[in-house]
């Protein structure tokens, strides 16, 4: 019938199928699959005691940290308005570094034994010449000043040579942690105010180990007064966390 062609097979294929002489043939890829093993009902036990456990640690070091935190920041930050330190408030604050030390008695130690109390601290020769004995005297007397507290206090004289020191001066000293120290140590820790050498100074450690003030150069009785201010405050604000002695005890001594 005229209206009608009739198609031979080849004109019938397929788009696909006719696009296959065109080009390279794709190869069948076979279809990849990961396969997850299910965990034993023992290990998901063991995985959630795991998260437990940290989050439980995380919880109990902040709410052993607290205490130190709020009182540093009432100290700090909540001041009321017009008050003002004595001291120089050290930022950031400076760790005690890990120098051996020798007793006058000739024990070996380490400044960071130092750690757990307040210390109250002077840098002298053995020598020990005006400024060193007045400081020595305002360190005990500060000490004393603050009463049931004072068990907090450590009042600490570094010597950073070594020239003996004068056996008048050992009978004010018991109750006193003398360490000889050298000055490389000492003035990789601390530092006077610029113009001022490390000796004119008293400086204030806190219990965990930081140098956080420095007094006034040249301290005397009368400005003494203000420096007992900054202590006693120091005190209430530490009264939650801080606690008289240490462990271990310092090594040294007098």
């Amino acid at each position: 019938m005229s209206g009608f062609k009739l198609l031979d097979d080849s004109s019938t294929q397929s788009a696909p199928e006719a696009s296959k002489g065109s080009g390279p043939r794709l190869a069948d890829q076979p279809l990849g699959l990961t396969v997850h093993s299910i965990p034993s009902p023992e290990q998901v036990v063991e995985l959630q005691a795991r998260r437990k456990g940290r989050w439980t640690m995380l919880v109990l070091m902040l709410v052993c940290a607290a205490p130190i935190v709020a009182s540093y920041f009432t100290y700090y930050v909540v001041r009321p308005e017009g008050r003002r330190n004595f001291g120089q408030l050290i930022d950031p604050q400076r760790a005690l570094p890990d120098q051996a030390s020798v007793s006058l008695s000739g024990q070996v130690g380490n400044l960071k034994a130092l750690k757990g109390q307040w210390l109250l601290v002077s840098v002298a020769g053995g020598a020990c010449d005006e400024t060193c004995s007045r400081h020595l005297y305002l360190q005990r007397q500060l000490r004393e000043s603050l009463g049931k507290e004072k068990d907090r206090v450590d009042w600490v004289w570094l010597i950073p040579d070594d020239a003996p020191v004068a056996s008048k001066l050992l009978p004010g000293l018991k109750e006193a942690t003398v360490l000889r120290v050298p000055m490389a140590g000492l003035s990789g820790w601390l530092a006077p105010e610029s113009g001022h050498q490390l000796n004119e100074h008293m400086y204030l450690v806190d219990p965990m180990g930081n140098w956080m003030m420095r007094f006034p150069p040249n301290l005397d009785v009368s400005s003494a007064a203000k420096a007992k201010r900054d202590m006693e405050r120091l005190m209430r604000a530490s009264a939650s966390w801080d606690r008289a002695g240490r462990e271990p005890a310092a090594a040294g001594g007098n």
